[in-house]
């Protein structure tokens, strides 16, 4: 009778070894998962609609007197602009995976997950598809959630699927040596008179540059010319960097930030940009304007974005083989940045919009803040300053000591 009491001992003693071995080959991931849809269905979805109650406002953009705001992943909402202190929302057009746009004399670029599409909005009335490039964007090495361990790529069919965004649940699966994801290319981009060009945020992944549109995703860039601009062409695709979050042109250069640092490519040979030179930071969201001999970045901190500090960086590139950290200010929660004159405007987060004197950038000085709003990216426009934040999108007069609101329109 003993022995059979100290065989179930034995038995109830193995058993747990066991579990605790199972338990610690396992662990607890964050897992992504696509959502999809078919690219039969998701090529047929973009529909030109009357306006449409925003759900995660994104970029905004400006193009005579109109302005475009990005629904993130979603399309692009069109406001009427002519009167600034009453803006009117006037269309809106469902672009599944769009981020970003750029306008030319009434032809709008822009993405739709793998594809570019191309609008005419010469009646702003009666906008109309006129094109689409088929996967000539590659989308599945970014916009992963940051905070996965593990990328359901197995259930993408690359010939017949869009991911459309990611889904993150937390299960138990077995542990691997690999600990984060082999990220998958699907390399898509091998298979006379005065223009009117659109002006973009200091967020913008888009940049128009006489007769070719650069666009840039996680480390690509892409060249199209669009001298025909109905029937753009891709020309090349190229290395850009590593995480490269925006980019702005000015005198002939492109800027690329990324997440630790700045890119720069000369336009010598517009179809074919020369990296000249990058300028390296610590890890953090990094969007960059340029004026003259300095270069202007913001580097966000926290939760996803990287370190803790969150500063402004002056960079003087009067030199662009050599670009060098000239000054440091510390902020707050920093997003989009614009400059106009000699005012640097600040989209300080949950701080407000900040107004700094630049006259000189080694020594700037802070002359106006917006406090109790929520503030994302700038444009400054020749008459007055376009900011969203939020919901809403604010405009704003010049004045001489500052700017003054003219309206705050809800996009809700």
């Amino acid at each position: 009778m003993k022995l059979k009491y100290l065989f179930l001992t034995l038995v109830f003693i193995m058993a747990l070894s066991c579990d605790k071995n199972d338990d610690a080959d396992y662990e607890f991931v964050q897992v992504a998962s696509p959502q999809l849809m078919s690219k039969t269905a998701f090529r047929s979805s973009v529909e030109i609609t009357m306006p449409q109650t925003i759900e995660k406002a994104g970029k905004i953009y400006a193009y005579k007197n109109y302005i475009f705001v990005s629904d993130v992943n979603k399309g692009v909402h069109i406001i009427n602009n002519t009167n600034p202190e009453s803006p009117k929302a006037i269309k809106y057009i469902n672009i599944p995976g769009n981020e970003d746009i750029s306008v030319k004399n009434d032809f709008l670029y822009a993405d739709s997950a793998t594809d570019l599409v191309v609008f005419d909005i010469s009646d702003i009335n009666s906008v109309a598809l006129v094109e689409r490039l088929e996967d000539v964007f590659n989308v599945y090495n970014h916009n992963i959630p940051i905070e996965a361990d593990v990328v359901d790529y197995a259930k993408i069919d690359y010939e017949t699927d869009i991911v459309l965004g990611w889904t993150l649940t937390t299960e138990r699966r077995k542990k691997s040596d690999e600990r984060f994801i082999d990220i998958a290319i699907n390399d898509g981009a091998n298979t006379t008179a005065e223009s009117a060009t659109g002006t973009g945020g200091s967020l913008a992944r888009f940049q128009i540059v006489d007769n070719y549109l650069y666009t840039v995703g996680n480390y690509e860039m892409g060249i199209f010319n669009i001298q025909n601009l109905a029937e753009p062409i891709l020309e090349n695709t190229q290395y850009a960097g590593w995480n490269i979050e925006t980019m702005f042109q000015a005198e002939g250069y492109l800027y690329l930030g990324s997440t630790n640092g700045m890119y720069i490519f000369n336009l010598v040979n517009p179809a074919l940009p020369e990296y000249v030179s990058e300028f390296i930071h610590w890890e953090g969201c990094d969007p960059v304007v340029v004026d003259g001999n300095y270069a202007y970045v913001t580097i966000r901190g926290g939760n996803v974005c990287g370190q803790l500090e969150s500063v402004l960086e002056v960079i003087d590139i009067t030199d662009k083989s050599t670009p060098t950290l000239a000054k440091r200010y510390e902020l707050d929660n920093p997003y989009g940045l614009g400059v106009k004159d000699n005012t640097l405007f600040i989209c300080d987060g949950t701080s407000g919009l900040k107004l700094y004197n630049k006259a000189d950038p080694l020594n700037l000085s802070m002359t106006k803040v917006f406090e109790d709003i929520q503030s994302k990216d700038v444009i400054p426009l020749e008459n007055v300053l376009l900011m969203i934040g939020g919901d809403t999108l604010y405009q704003y007069n010049y004045l001489e000591d500052g700017v003054e609101l003219i309206s705050a329109f809800s996009l809700k």
